[in-house]
């Protein structure tokens, strides 16, 4: 757990040095449990994120972009009517808590100073965003309903008094002195790093295990000093806001963690590091949510085609044994004399083969003799028409198996609105049935919005992130001499450089691109393919986003996160 209780503290004071005095000026609610505070301080404004995501609750100041609704949800239109125009004077963590209280003043609709409390819990799945009349200490609302059926110390709920979670009766470590930690700690029992998180307000294991590590051998010597040293670099805002790789995961802290043994970031801030470390993280699981239907029916097709493939292969394996029949019907019609209506099998010479071996064919006892032979003559005829059409089923097959690999692909790193485009298309491909839409309809000609980045020198890059955009981008957007680019063999996203002689490194920036929104995120060395949009062609008749390509180059990338951002962040420079 990153986002303990000490990392409260130092977000409480980042927060705090930047917003406190400032204005409220707008609020938003682009998803369900998320709000944005944009908020007038020190001459410029700061978008402030409120998260109640039961996976990834949070508070921070962001420089990121969110697409809010076209109807403000109810909640964010009632912290609209009171906190807009709102002054926040105060801003401070509740004892060790995960818990941040904004204390804002203003006037109300009648023209009366009122004073509200906008209290974030960040607690997993139990996160919240209450609004309070701080002089009545009652809920206004919340972003999530609380009843006692639910919670039996407390009701989060419009009208109720509000009350804080229980208290832990932890020890509070900014206030521990060596002795304290040893009055504490069993250090006969082991597990330290658990009886730290037991005894002391605050503290994640993650923070335990790294007082537990600098202390060396740990005992009732070093390890106290070790963890009030920790607690001594907090109280003095020596933060060092850090993400680190542990294994396969990345970790945040606002210290450096010497356990951990895998690379190390340090940003400028703990909001910039959360920006790093959240980036696409949040999305993808809203875009999940909302996809799950889509996504639920193409696996199933990818499963289905899959199969498919594998049961058509089966049968043109079996078709190959079209030679053997044709060699039985002409072997049985060589030695016709010898057979009678009754047998069951009979043995002949095999006159093709330079040893002349002895083969047993088997035989029809109801047929005669010539209506045998016929039998293995129609098995040959009916195996060799069989095989080129297995063959077209097979290509076809795989084409179809392909396209939605790639609408999978896609489903990986699109956005809400890249899912409806998704969804649009294979209603249009006749795959899925249309559902009727209540309200405005979507104009027939509307063109499909690009992901835009920009080189480190200038040029703009753009990025279709579904077969729509890839279409649109490739086939009308685009210039003939700009350079497009895709993954080799691989599906992803279309990539075209608003430039017709672009430098070598806007080319594998570009590729960087391609090799991050394709299958081949997560791998090394990716091959990307760029060639002018002149080569680039769209079959007749061919799935959305297909196309051919020739003269090509190859440029091989490792997808980066840290360049993608820093590409995008260029746009809104």
């Amino acid at each position: 757990m990153s986002f303990d209780g000490l990392f409260t503290k130092a977000m409480t004071e980042e927060i705090a040095s930047l917003l406190e005095g400032g204005r409220i000026n707008k609020v938003h609610q682009p998803y369900k449990n998320e709000v944005i505070l944009v908020v007038r301080a020190g001459g410029k404004n700061h978008k402030l994120l409120l998260s109640a995501h039961p996976s990834y609750s949070r508070v921070q100041m962001t420089e990121e972009s969110y697409e809010n609704p076209k109807e403000a949800p109810m909640f964010c239109m009632l912290l609209r009517k009171h906190l807009e125009g709102y002054t926040i004077e105060n801003i401070y963590q509740y004892e060790l808590d995960r818990m941040i209280i904004f204390e804002v003043k203003g006037r109300n609709e009648l023209g009366d100073v009122s004073q509200k409390q906008l209290i974030i819990e960040i607690m997993g799945r139990h996160s919240n965003i209450v609004l309070v009349d701080k002089e009545r200490n009652m809920i206004l609302d919340s972003i999530k309903h609380v009843s006692h059926a639910v919670n039996s110390y407390r009701a989060i709920l419009p009208g109720q008094e509000y009350k804080a979670p229980p208290a832990q009766e932890k020890n509070d470590p900014f206030k521990a002195t060596e002795d304290d930690i040893r009055k504490n700690i069993d250090f006969n029992a082991g597990k330290l790093d658990r009886q730290l998180v037991a005894h002391f307000s605050g503290v994640s294991p993650l923070v335990a295990k790294e007082a537990v590590y600098r202390a060396g051998l740990a005992n009732s010597t070093t390890l106290p000093t070790a963890f009030l040293k920790i607690i001594q670099e907090i109280s003095e805002q020596k933060y060092a806001a850090t993400i680190k790789q542990d294994g396969n995961k990345e970790v945040f802290y606002m210290l450096s963690l010497e356990h951990l043994s895998g690379n190390q970031r340090t940003f400028s801030s703990l909001s910039e590091m959360l920006d790093r470390y959240y980036f696409g993280k949040a999305e993808r699981d809203r875009v999940k949510q909302k996809s799950q239907d889509v996504e639920r029916f193409i696996t199933n097709e990818i499963e289905k085609n899959s199969k498919k493939i594998g049961k058509l292969e089966r049968t043109l394996k079996d078709t190959e044994r079209g030679e053997q029949y044709q060699l039985f019907g002409e072997l049985l019609t060589a030695n016709l004399y010898q057979m009678k209506k009754g047998m069951k099998e009979i043995e002949v010479v095999n006159y093709y083969d330079e040893e002349q071996s002895m083969v047993t064919i088997s035989l029809d006892p109801l047929k005669n003799p010539s209506d045998n032979a016929q039998k293995y003559f129609s098995r040959y005829q009916k195996s060799k028409n069989a095989v080129g059409v297995v063959q077209e089923q097979i290509e076809k097959t795989k084409l179809e198996l392909a396209y939605f690999e790639a609408l999978h692909q896609q489903l990986q790193s699109a956005s809400p609105r890249d899912i409806e485009e998704i969804r649009e298309e294979l209603q249009e491909e006749g795959y899925i049935r249309q559902k009727k839409k209540k309200g405005m309809k979507k104009p027939a000609n509307a063109k499909p919005q690009l992901e835009t980045y920009y080189a480190t020198d200038g040029d703009l890059i753009f990025v279709g992130k579904n077969n729509k955009q890839n279409d649109y981008l490739t086939n009308k957007f685009a210039r003939r001499d700009e350079i497009w680019l895709h993954t080799k063999d691989i599906p992803g996203s279309h990539v075209v450089i608003r430039n017709e002689s672009p430098s070598e490194k806007t080319i594998k920036e570009a590729a960087v691109l391609a090799a991050f929104f394709s299958k081949a995120k997560q791998s090394s060395s990716v091959p990307v393919d760029f060639t002018q949009v002149r080569h680039v062609k769209k079959p007749n008749g061919s799935k959305p986003g297909f196309v051919i390509y020739d003269q090509q180059q190859t440029v091989y990338i490792t997808p980066d996160a840290d360049t993608v951002i820093r590409l995008k962040e260029a746009v809104k420079e």
